[in-house]
């Protein structure tokens, strides 16, 4: 498990690695959030703060079972598509007028979403909750969109100003979220509230 995941890490950070089959590296990810729940890992905040590149994933159950073996049992991303995934305890850009509310601010943070494809950068952020059994729930509430150095949008979706008063009074099962269980200095795993599998290592300057 250990030396399938390490070698899916290598990969993300650097295409010129030996390329893991996808389906082991499904069971290593499977292997290791059943560790995880029988350890009874958990994590704080702090632990995934910082910016992840989103490097392997599969589909989430509904959608494997629609699609069959066209989906297969995961991939890994084209180097072409950069996507990232940030968390914060501060304003993370461009969410600097968003701040997370005392009192637990080890807890509570942001979450800025990017995809960059050729000069296209499409980023939403909003807030995050860390729950029990490693639950970190969050809400997109704003995009920022351009095209090179040309703006396209920036400001709130889906009247997200009214979801950001309200983020933080929902219980779990009416949010999003990601259940990590295997976080470590260089990469995080976590699986969906849909039932779908990803893989992130960290994003190095």
């Amino acid at each position: 498990m250990e030396a399938t995941l390490a070698a899916a890490v290598a990969f993300g950070g650097d295409r010129s690695r030996p390329r893991p089959d996808p389906k082991t590296v499904v069971q290593a990810l499977i292997a290791a959030e059943s560790q995880a729940k029988a350890a009874k890992f958990h994590h704080d905040y702090g632990a995934v703060v910082g910016t992840w590149r989103l490097t392997f994933i599969t589909g989430t159950q509904k959608a494997r079972q629609r699609a069959g073996v066209m989906l297969g049992a995961g991939k890994f991303l084209p180097p072409w598509v950069k996507i990232t995934l940030a968390y914060g305890s501060g304003a993370l850009p461009p969410l600097a007028g968003l701040t997370p509310p005392e009192p637990d601010p080890q807890g509570q943070g942001q979450v800025l979403n990017t995809v960059e494809f050729g000069g296209l950068r499409l980023a939403v952020g909003g807030l995050t909750c860390l729950h029990r059994e490693r639950i970190l729930a969050f809400d997109f509430t704003r995009l920022t969109a351009s095209l090179g150095a040309l703006p396209l949008y920036s400001g709130y979706i889906r009247q997200g100003a009214d979801r950001e008063q309200k983020f933080y009074g929902q219980r779990v099962k009416e949010q999003a979220f990601f259940s990590y269980f295997w976080v470590t200095e260089g990469a995080i795993a976590a699986r969906g509230k849909g039932g779908g599998l990803a893989l992130w290592v960290r994003d190095r300057p």
